[in-house]
């Protein structure tokens, strides 16, 4: 009896090295990143670039700083704190991350255990006997059952390195939807102090135009001017009184949106109105490729193919034959008293080979699906290259010329400031008509919302081209993820 355990043992060690040399298989295309049919070598709006590659992303710069703004510093902050699309993000990954725990866990061996006792009683063939006890048995059992399967074809080894590249998928989802809400945030901002600055206007050209209809009544009292020069001045006045009053619904409305961003009601929040500080910067030079690379939405799509390629070596691997070592060992009695006792114990130990004969197809879908699946990724992510490069061209050129834009946006609204002062000093000579000033105080007007037009433009493209450029983010952490803890 003891030659024949120490045999079964034997064989059993003899088998691991053979188990573990087929281990190292693991079937499936390894990993290679998608390269770009026509990626540019250099952006047609920027000089000395080098061509990009996207990486991996995780944030750690604070682009918004460059607008030197504290209120909107101070607003950025909160979108970490309150955002609930954040929050959402954030969860998504933490469940990505217990999906990676989830497959890691097939490369441990499983062990359970049971315990029962029962009492039971089966009928006498007997009709003469008495006894109530008759057939009565007990049954005590105890039991530990161990199984492992060996991950042999790299079943088990492609599902981890699945869910590992979702998991950085989703860290770099999360990278993304934090970049976005900074972005959207940054933009309202300042396109809300822009209203401002444009409710300031109007509130001086009201003023302005109070007092130009004050002069055309004074000049009627006076028999200078007929009495249409009175009513074209009050439409002037009235008509700029109720551009003051509309331009109050965008401010609300954009405020409204911050508050949203930040995770608060629009009830309980407001910004008080305050001049526009910031400046548009001026448009990048030599901006390194590294900084595309960042981009989390191509981090997020490079490593969902990864993903995809991995599932292509999990469906193939059902092609082979899966090898599951078990064991168990126990104690069964029919006696309480002598449960736990060497005459009861019971074990067994032994391998188990299966292999799907017949599926009807199941296995051949299964791969077929895991490959198309992989194509679409690597379509999505050329997809994302493609959008990118586009963004920073698209943000490049609207820097470029809307800075050239507004050198001579200014010089115009200069022109029509002088032309005003002319045009009314003739008016109170009484050499033009008031016509001549409605027409020049138009253009002024018009001119001074035209060159806040183009600095909020060029306030937004300063932003876009921050967030396209990935916001100064680095492919540091990814290679080893952490849970995110909410602040």
């Amino acid at each position: 009896m003891t030659h024949a355990k120490n045999y079964r043992t034997l064989t059993m060690f003899s088998l691991a090295p053979v188990v573990l040399a087929l281990a190292a298989c693991s079937v499936g295309p390894d990993y290679v990143r998608p390269k770009m049919d026509e990626a540019p070598a250099v952006f047609k709006e920027g000089q000395n670039w080098k061509p990009a590659q996207p990486r991996e992303l995780t944030a750690d710069g604070k682009w918004w700083e460059m607008f030197g703004d504290a209120q909107l510093d101070a607003l950025v902050a909160q979108v970490d704190i309150s955002n609930q699309n954040l929050a959402l993000a954030e969860a998504n990954f933490r469940s990505a991350m217990a999906l990676v725990q989830t497959s890691r866990a097939a490369y441990s061996p499983t062990l359970d255990a049971s315990a029962s006792a029962t009492r039971s009683r089966s009928g006498s063939s007997s009709s003469n006997s008495s006894s109530t006890n008759a057939g009565v048995r007990n049954s005590y059992s105890f039991a530990l059952n161990a199984s492992w399967e060996a991950d042999v074809w790299g079943r088990v080894r492609r599902d981890v390195e699945a869910s590992q590249a979702s998991a950085q998928a989703s860290a770099a989802d999360l990278a993304a939807t934090r970049l976005s809400a900074q972005a959207q945030l940054a933009q309202n901002y300042l396109q809300l102090r822009v209203l401002d600055a444009q409710q300031k206007l109007l509130d001086e050209t009201v003023e302005a135009y109070q007092r130009s209809y004050q002069l055309t009544k004074n000049q009627y009292a006076a028999g200078i001017v007929a009495k249409s020069d009175v009513i074209q001045a009050q439409s002037q006045l009235n008509s700029a009184q109720a551009s003051a009053l509309d331009n109050g619904v965008s401010r609300a409305q954009i405020e409204h949106a911050i508050a949203l961003l930040v995770g608060k009601t629009p009830s309980t929040f407001s910004l008080p109105k305050a001049p526009l500080e910031a400046s548009a910067p001026p448009i990048p030079q030599g901006l390194p490729s590294m900084l595309l690379e960042r981009r989390p939405d191509v981090a997020a799509a490079e490593r969902r193919v990864a993903a995809a390629n991995a599932k292509i070596g999990v469906a193939k691997a059902a092609y082979f034959p899966s090898l599951t070592l078990s064991a168990s060992g126990g104690y069964q009695s029919s006696s309480f008293a002598d449960w736990f006792s060497l005459p009861g114990r019971v074990w067994s130990l032994g391998p188990q080979l299966a292999q799907s004969i017949f599926d009807g197809g199941l296995r051949r879908a299964a791969t077929d699906q895991a490959i198309a699946s992989y194509d679409g990724t690597v379509a999505e992510y050329k997809q994302a290259v493609l959008t990118a490069f586009q963004e920073v061209e698209d943000n490049l050129a609207a820097l470029r010329i809307l800075e050239q834009e507004a050198v001579v946006q200014n010089e115009a609204l200069l022109s029509a400031r002088q032309a005003v002062l002319l045009v009314t000093n003739q008016y109170k000579a009484g050499t033009v008509s008031y016509v001549n000033v409605i027409t020049a105080q138009a253009t002024a007007f018009s001119a001074e919302r035209t060159a806040l037009d183009i600095l909020n433009r060029r306030m937004a493209a300063s932003v876009l081209l921050a967030k396209a450029l990935g916001g100064g983010w680095s492919d540091s952490s990814l290679n080893d993820l952490q849970p995110v803890v909410r602040k």
